[in-house]
């Protein structure tokens, strides 16, 4: 009687331990996320015809997907190559190369806009060059401001999730179907169009969407590096909200982003999730050989140079533009941009010197871990459990990814105006918006190391006496570690980078270091432009710093 009375309530007791688990999940996005994308809808249904103008939400959301089709194609011109480089060939500096290709996709846009500006600006290093050389008055390229501007910066940006999807489908195929076509007599172009094109056809296709997203959700690029004339939806979000006052616009222009958005990730959650084709597990180096001919190296070494010049350039432009100063004395080494950042030479109370931004950045990164881990750790181990209330639960947390940050931000900002949750004095609804940002990444790593947890070693340790607290301390915790951390550093450098929520949120008085960089871009005067550039290096050495600890605990 007493054994099948606790069988009887061991479902129970699973089906309340499982509740619990997901009763902070499901209160913080219901809190921080549906609620504010509600109050926008609202917004949109209350808002007065005469606020909606069909020129006003057609030009931004045809040019956006215009920039974001022509800006996915020529990231798939640069990244498949490069995919197959990866993928078929060993070569020196291979794996220097291929982790160097892993750190524009995390760098805060401001970063990216800040070393574009450094390189092609009017007082880059491709214009100071030509004008020294040819004795110009003034710079000789125009790119800031163009659309070429935008396309090159999203070609950087993306160019390694193409290599990522591409390559990594490409190292599983087998490499005897290739081999076959060319003993046949088809020629080494030939075979891949025939042969190996269509396997990847389905990665190809799932990576240009992906692409074409976040293409389609670009914000800091666009209005840092297109200017005045080119306006995206998200872009034209943030100017009929912040600068026209126009809420209802601004909310209707946020609802068919959104709906775009979501239909895109849905989409690519389909194409990724389908098994096309039958990949072929080998061991690491096999199919991969050394490039044979003048022509196979030639080629090799173009497309290296290719995203050497893509990659490096930009973000060697940055990091030299912080510390060299061109003046009357003419050019010169210089810490004085760095040394400035903790100087508040006006004594404006204003003024709110850099390094007080960075402070707040490092104090909202922190909260946003804490925030992330928080909610992520016990959404992951919940979605173990199996059921379709957890299939569903499974989308619902990866609902954030299609929601734009600035749509989140105009979202904050309707609905949190009254103490005490109040934007305008509750700069810890800045973490908030981070950590739901940050809250899908952080599932997506931890949520699989908790799956792989063999079920065994828990029953083990039970009939051993231990309580499940310390089953949880002895057996889950040393397995997760790894991935908690990483998802740690996922969570802390997108905070540090976030621009697009930041924007709507922060205060004047307490600006975190995107926002920071921004203002002083938008500054006349060198000494402004050296600081922004200093900021922005400060930036990328964190991301960098990050790239290299992810991948040794990775290894």
């Amino acid at each position: 009687m007493d054994r099948n009375g606790a069988a009887l309530m061991q479902p129970s007791k699973r089906n309340w331990s499982a509740a619990a688990l997901w009763l902070l999940p499901l209160v913080y996005l219901g809190l921080f996320f549906f609620y504010p994308l509600a109050a926008v809808l609202r917004l949109v249904v209350q808002g007065s015809t005469t606020a909606f103008n069909a020129v006003t939400v057609l030009r931004p959301l045809g040019f956006t997907i215009y920039q974001a089709a022509l800006s996915a194609v020529l990231t798939l011109l640069v990244g498949i190559p490069a995919a197959g480089m990866f993928a078929r060939f060993e070569f020196p500096g291979k794996r220097f190369l291929r982790a160097l290709t892993t750190l524009p996709f995390i760098l805060p846009t401001v970063v990216v806009a800040a070393a574009f500006n450094a390189l092609i600006g009017p007082n880059g290093w491709l214009n100071q060059g030509l004008m020294a050389v040819f004795q110009l008055t003034e710079p000789p390229i125009q790119l800031l401001n163009t659309l070429p501007a935008i396309l090159i910066a999203h070609v950087f940006y993306n160019t390694t999730v193409v290599i990522r999807l591409v390559g990594s489908a490409w190292t599983q195929l087998d490499p005897r179907l290739g081999q076959a076509a060319r003993v046949l007599g088809a020629a080494p172009l030939r075979a891949f169009r025939e042969v190996t094109f269509p396997l990847l056809r389905p990665s190809i296709l799932a990576a240009a969407l992906l692409v074409f997203l976040f293409d389609f959700t670009s914000f800091g690029v666009i209005l840092m590096l297109g200017g005045p004339r080119f306006s995206t939806l998200e872009v034209e979000i943030y100017l009929q909200a912040v600068q026209m006052l126009n809420l209802p616009l601004a909310a209707l222009l946020s609802i068919i982003q959104l709906g775009c958005t979501l239909g895109l990730a849905i989409l690519s959650n389909r194409l990724s999730g389908q098994n096309y084709i039958p990949l072929t597990p080998r061991l690491k180096g096999e199919g991969t050989s050394r490039p044979e001919g003048v022509g196979q190296k030639a080629a090799l070494v173009g497309l290296g140079l290719l995203l050497l010049s893509l990659l490096v350039l930009p973000l060697m432009a940055l990091a030299a533009r912080s510390v060299i100063i061109h003046d009357t004395g003419g050019t010169r080494l210089t810490l004085d941009f760095f040394s400035e950042l903790f100087i508040n030479r006006r004594q404006s109370l204003f003024y709110v010197p850099p390094v007080v931004a960075a402070r707040n950045s490092l104090v909202y990164a922190l909260a946003t871990v804490g925030l992330s881990l928080a909610v992520g750790v016990p959404a992951s181990a919940a979605l173990n459990r199996r059921g379709g209330f957890t299939r569903v639960m499974d989308a619902v947390l990866m609902l954030p990814l299609g929601a734009s940050a600035v749509t989140l931000g105009l979202g904050f900002l309707i609905v949190f105006n009254q103490p005490p949750l109040d934007v305008s004095s509750s700069p810890w609804l800045i973490p908030v918006a981070h950590s739901l940002v940050a809250l899908p990444l952080v599932v997506r790593t931890v949520q699989p190391a908790m799956a792989s947890i063999p079920e065994n070693l828990r029953q083990s340790a039970a009939l051993l006496g231990a309580q499940p607290l310390r089953v949880w301390w002895e057996v889950d915790r040393p397995i997760i570690t790894r991935a908690v951390l990483v998802s740690a550093i996922f969570a802390f450098t997108i905070s540090l980078g976030e621009f697009g929520a930041t924007s709507f949120l922060s205060r004047p008085d307490m600006p975190t270091l995107p926002v920071a960089i921004y203002s002083f871009l938008s500054q006349p005067g060198a000494f402004n432009y050296g600081q922004a550039m200093a900021m922005a290096t400060v930036l990328l050495a964190v991301c960098g710093c990050s790239i290299v600890l992810m991948e040794r605990l990775g290894d």
